[in-house]
């Protein structure tokens, strides 16, 4: 095993990592042919632009060597080292993590969720001489550990849909004592690994982890009602329009959004929620084979009633049904488990503000 020999030069606007002993490298890099022998791993800061990020990687390149670039929106990275393993983990993040209220927080991004990113990108150096065929088979696994882990998060659906759109990954390796000729890559010796030992999705895992830490990258209650399309004055209106004989004042709708609110700091209240959402996204993506139709499903009025309870008690429960049946304002035309529970939720609301 050769002893690891490279550098990272690092410059306002981009990475280099060098090897003068050359890498063997396989990428779905901007500028590159798929597997290369390179003495350079260039992440440049720009937009994916080929030429644009062509040149910028010739004026960068260290030594004159040859070399593959990715353009990338940042250049902010971090490593991690797992025995013949070091990873280089680049982070582009247009999302940041705002207080909403003191104890109730919101993800938002200024370039709004149409258009944000974000992107958690891999160059994988493995201090090894590994075939073609190994690197092929560690950069499939990767693409796989990495899908898995982010789909096990379960993060809100905007944030999901913004999240490794236009991420990158190079696996690399040593290449084989050559005495200085030409090497020939299909017909090398080249080292005996159990891939599975390297231990690298694994790894993979941990460095995701990191950077979502490293990110500040958190998800709460609210972001889950962003991901539904529901904002907080819209179930404020939904819940001032059962009122009899109440005059609606600007007043009155500040105490509604603050109870809702401060409702939404309950743990219990989050549970039953977060319970609701995730199934409503279960049935409507057919996950649960047994269901097929909800024509008999009152689970649903009953955590919508359980909400209420936890909220305003009896009288809470006593309300939830009214607001259940009317669906006013924006529960009208949520689904079907969404629509309870939210009604719990205003039932629960508008009762507490009135029990005095």
């Amino acid at each position: 095993m050769k002893e690891s020999n490279f550098n990272i030069i690092e410059k306002d606007y981009g990475i280099c990592i060098n090897n003068p002993n050359h890498f063997l490298a396989i990428s779905d890099f901007t500028v590159s042919d798929g597997i290369d022998i390179i003495e350079n791993v260039n992440i440049i800061k720009a937009k994916d632009d080929f030429e644009k990020t062509s040149k910028k990687a010739e004026t960068f390149n260290q030594g004159n060597g040859s070399y593959i670039a990715q353009a990338s929106d940042s250049i902010n990275f971090f490593t991690n080292s797992y025995g013949d393993v070091e990873i280089f983990t680049f982070m582009a993040n247009d999302v940041f993590i705002q207080d909403f209220t003191d104890k109730l927080k919101v993800a938002n991004s200024k370039k709004g969720f149409e258009k944000a990113r974000i992107n958690l990108s891999h160059v994988i150096y493995i201090n090894r001489s590994l075939s073609p065929k190994d690197l092929l088979k560690i950069y499939k696994n990767v693409t796989k550990a990495k899908s898995k882990y982010l789909a096990k998060l379960n993060l809100p659906f905007h944030i999901d849909n913004i999240l490794n759109t236009d991420d990158f990954l190079a696996v690399l390796s040593n290449i084989p004592e050559n005495d200085g000729e030409s090497l020939d890559i299909n017909n090398c010796e080249y080292d005996d690994v159990d891939l599975d030992e390297l231990n690298i999705e694994e790894a993979i895992e941990i460095t995701l982890e990191d950077a979502f830490k490293r990110l500040e990258l958190t998800f709460g209650i609210l972001d889950y009602f962003v991901s539904e399309g529901i904002l907080i004055g819209d179930l404020v209106e939904a819940g001032m329009e059962l009122l009899d004989g109440v005059e609606v004042t600007e007043e009155l709708n500040q105490k509604m959004e603050a109870q809702i609110l401060k409702s939404l700091t309950d743990i219990n209240v989050i549970t039953l929620l977060v319970a609701a959402i995730r199934t409503e996204q279960d049935y409507a993506s057919n996950r649960i084979r047994e269901i097929d139709e909800l024509d008999y499903l009152y689970a649903d009025e009953v955590l919508g009633l359980a909400i209420s309870n936890q909220i305003a008690g009896t009288k809470g429960a006593f309300n939830f049904r009214s607001y259940n049946k009317a669906k006013p304002g924006i529960i009208y035309g949520l689904p079907p488990i969404l629509d309870d529970i939210f009604a719990g939720l205003i039932a629960g609301c508008i009762s507490k503000i009135f029990e005095d």
